[in-house]
């Protein structure tokens, strides 16, 4: 299959551009900025992308590439420091410039290939602090901003293109149509990504891993990316795939016998364990909320060690695994990463399992793992439901985990979804939960003082899970749920409203 490289030099925006490429129907990839030629060369791809990054060229240990790629012939894209470090690298000039941060106007100076297709002016995103100062030899201007001579650059005689804005995100127009071209018009990729081609090379992968006689546990949820993990395995070995079902106790409301039926629908009999003792005994008088990730994906091992000697033997355990999972358990691609917080699927298993592990979706983003559903057959409502963090509640109650917060939270967060539904609003937002801790405000029901607890509501606008908004809903929305969660739910006095984007914050507490 043709595809796309992306060299991450450290950007935020790194896998959103694989993204953009993909929805062109370009397979892309991203590697670290330290790939060698011959590696990157051996990947045979038909172009390669230089993402963006918080360093400066010019300063000593600056991220750069091996200069052996410029040579390759393979044509090249560099965004914004990308951009800034083909200028570095070819001969040319950065220094410290004017600052441009948001929306700027691109005035386009040359319309060919690049830019084919695309209008004189248009609104473009911009994010720097550097910028080129002289252009090395036989380069040329493709663009400019008020602020920036060269925001688009090309060499076309080395195929070397630079922007030193943002194509990838939504805040420039007509981003995706550049990306486009240059994978399209100037690498002759050819559009072979597609998730309908994504199944039959999974299902083919997973056949070439499992081998003859091996047996697969796989851990479902309900969830969509757990749901498509097993239904992909299934469809690669059949009866010798092994799906459980966990109750941990920290569902949403109803929610094992939704998914029950869900699975009996799809064809696939889980096994049901009621483990919410085991794990909520764990978690007794636990407040880190990092404690209380590794405790519960240590206790889904267990579980799992449990079910391989009743139910075994099995070979290997299937996960649905996903790209923010890796990127925000600390898993970095080009630069050593903070851990954020822990997935239980990525981070909490221990060796002593003994199982190998499949992971079908490790290099999808929720929006395709959500067109691979449909075309599985997943139905449509659980296709759109909000993803499920999998310890569950857990990240939801703030400090200890109580019986008393726990009903709060999963009565609050039914009553928060029924009046999304309601609204028309649950299809058009990412996720939206209520979170339940410790600190308690006074209220008046009826006539006497009540002291109950605080639940703030998060409802968050996203796309991959990578960054989010909080949602701008209506006051009339906010105050029907205000209100039911105060006249519904014993033991709540007052209700707010979380409005911290992702970043700086997370989209889920803990």
């Amino acid at each position: 299959m043709d595809k796309i490289v992306v060299l991450d030099f450290g950007s935020q925006y790194a896998h959103l551009i694989c993204r953009r490429i993909r929805e062109q129907g370009v397979y892309a990839e991203l590697v670290s900025y330290k790939i060698d030629a011959d590696t990157l060369a051996g990947m045979s791809p038909k172009g390669i992308i230089f993402s963006g990054g918080p360093a400066s060229v010019y300063e000593d240990g600056a991220p750069l590439c091996d200069r052996r790629i410029l040579t390759l012939g393979i044509p090249i894209l560099g965004i914004c420091y990308g951009h800034q470090i083909l200028v570095h690298m070819l001969g040319g000039v950065v220094k410290r410039a004017k600052r441009e941060y948001g929306s700027a106007e691109l005035i386009v100076d040359d319309g060919k290939d690049l830019f084919m297709g695309i209008k004189q002016r248009m609104r473009c995103w911009m994010s720097h602090g550097d910028a080129a100062e002289s252009l090395p030899e036989g380069f040329s201007i493709l663009a400019h901003t008020e602020s920036s001579f060269a925001a688009a650059v090309a060499d076309r005689a080395r195929k070397v293109y630079g922007l030193q804005f943002h194509p990838e995100v939504a805040h420039t127009e007509h981003g995706s149509d550049i990306l486009r071209n240059f994978a399209v018009r100037i690498c002759n990729a050819r559009q072979e990504w597609s998730m309908s081609n994504f199944i039959d090379n999974a299902v083919n992968d997973i056949r070439s891993k499992v081998k003859e006689g091996e047996r697969v546990l796989a851990a479902v949820s309900g969830g969509i990316d757990s749901t498509v993990t097993a239904l992909l395995v299934h469809r690669a070995v059949g009866d010798r795939l092994t799906c459980i079902f966990i109750n941990h106790g920290l569902l949403r409301e109803g929610e094992e016998d939704e998914v029950l039926d869900m699975f009996n629908t799809l064809g696939i009999k889980p096994i049901y364990i009621d483990a919410s003792s085991r794990f909520l005994t764990r978690l007794k008088d636990v407040e880190d909320p990092e404690v209380k990730r590794l405790i519960i994906g240590e206790e889904f091992a267990r579980v799992f060690d449990d079910a391989v000697k009743e139910h075994g033997p099995f070979h290997w355990l299937a996960q649905g695994t996903l790209y923010p999972d890796v990127i925000e358990s600390g898993v970095s691609i080009s630069r050593e990463a903070a851990t954020i917080k822990s997935h239980h699927n990525v981070a909490g298993l221990p060796k002593w399992l003994n199982l190998k592990v499949l992971e079908p979706l490790r290099q999808l983003y929720k929006d395709e793992v959500r067109q691979v559903a449909r075309l599985l057959g997943v139905p449509e409502h659980m296709v759109k439901r909000h993803p499920f963090p999998g310890p569950g509640l857990a990240v939801r109650i703030i400090g200890k985990v109580t019986e008393e917060k726990l009903r709060i939270c999963k009565r609050a967060s039914r009553i928060v979804e029924e009046e999304l539904a309601r609204a028309g609003l649950y299809d058009k937002v990412w996720q939206a939960f209520a979170i339940v801790g410790d600190d308690r405000a006074v209220g008046v029901l009826g006539d006497g003082r009540v002291y109950g607890h605080i639940v703030s509501i998060r409802v968050v606008e996203s796309v991959d899970a990578m960054t989010a908004d909080w949602a701008k809903l209506p006051y009339e929305l906010l105050a029907r749920i205000s209100n039911r969660i105060t006249n519904e739910v014993e033991g709540v006095t007052w209700v707010t409203y979380a409005i911290s984007s992702k970043p700086p914050a997370t989209i889920e507490p803990q």
